[in-house]
């Protein structure tokens, strides 16, 4: 394991680090979600006056529940798996030169690292992140408006599924967001950070502190995800349009399309417009990524693919940040807390 940490280190400071995430640009998270539906212009804005309608602000923590459970072992699972993958590399990258230089550069081994603790964190996410998404778009009516969380509009996207295997649709598609995003984010984030600190450390401005370092490692990994997030924005829109996808089965067309046509006519709406949306999610529900990306493509141009792009770079600036900054400090309190503990026993 790199540092002096152990797994135990690790986990709880990538635990901690991903539940105060959660609870802080969640809101952003459901909105961006809700922006990136193929209903946004249907449920979130006003035809007439093209504006946008208060509905967008509803129940902003609406799923937070399934996240919060699956993302403390996910994230755990994910800092293990990096600082160990990363540590293993590093041990096995030959030295070449006189000077000996790594024969694999480092972040090279530093996204390949990432790539793997990807793979599995996604494992363990996929269904949470199907379920939150699904639960994001539940709709809320003006009077459940003062209800920051509900389980309610959770419970109503559990019971869309019928089976089990339902909720690890996606996870190509997570996996196929999270491994560009990754390999692009974490080699800049560890140049970064050892940049700004050796730039520090030359203009002897550099004081060593646990604040200091935590703060160093937001800014740098607050930057890098910025610039890959909007890189792989189009990604993103394809995999919030197959998990929402996710519960639909065949006979959605046939079936649950006629059931929402004639819930929305009760409802004194236009019963067809309901029935074209349960049709072409649907069909979105049997499609790979390639095919709901062309479709995006074909219906709303490539400013669709990256809709939501620049909410998506403000939230991921946040939620890179203070995840790697609380990790980075949780990690080395856990790590300074145990060499002075183990200095006094000797």
């Amino acid at each position: 394991m790199s540092f002096n940490n152990t797994n135990t280190d690790i986990l709880v400071a990538g635990a901690f680090a991903a539940f105060s995430v959660d609870l802080l640009v969640y809101p952003l998270d459901t909105i961006k979600t809700r922006i990136q539906s193929p209903d946004y212009k249907s449920l979130y804005k006003n035809a007439s006056t093209n504006t946008i309608n208060r509905s967008l602000f509803r129940g902003l923590y609406q799923g937070i529940g399934s996240v919060v459970i699956a993302t403390v072992p996910s994230s755990g699972a994910f800092f293990t798996t990096y600082e160990g993958t990363k540590s293993l590399l590093h041990r096995l990258n030959p030295s070449i030169g006189t000077n000996g230089s790594p024969m694999i550069p480092t972040p090279f081994i530093h996204s390949a690292a990432s790539s793997v603790a990807e793979l599995v964190s996604c494992l363990i996410l996929t269904p949470a992140e199907v379920l939150k998404q699904n639960a994001q778009m539940v709709q809320k009516s003006a009077s459940a408006s003062t209800q920051a969380f509900d389980a309610n509009a959770t419970i109503q996207a559990l019971r869309k599924f019928n089976k089990p295997s339902q909720l690890w649709r996606g996870y190509t598609a997570l996996a196929a967001r999270n491994l560009p995003f990754t390999a692009m984010q974490f080699p800049m984030f560890e140049h970064l950070k050892q940049t700004i600190l050796s730039y520090r450390q030359q203009h002897g401005i550099a004081h060593g502190t646990l604040l200091e370092k935590g703060l160093v490692t937001a800014v740098s990994a607050g930057t890098a995800g910025s610039i890959a997030a909007v890189i792989t924005t189009p990604v993103d829109v394809v995999k919030t349009r197959i998990m929402l996808s996710a519960a639909v089965e065949e006979g959605a067309e046939s079936g649950e399309g006629q059931q929402a046509r004639k819930q929305a006519e009760a409802q004194g709406k236009d019963g067809n417009v309901e029935l074209k949306r349960a049709q072409r999610t649907a069909q979105a529900s049997r499609s790979g990524g390639l095919a709901v990306g062309r479709e995006i493509l074909r219906v709303e141009g490539v400013k669709g693919l990256f809709r939501g792009g620049a909410l998506r770079a403000v939230w991921t600036a946040l939620g890179s940040g203070l995840y790697l900054g609380v990790y980075e400090t949780g990690r080395t309190y856990l790590e300074n807390r145990r060499s002075t503990g183990e200095a006094a026993c000797s």
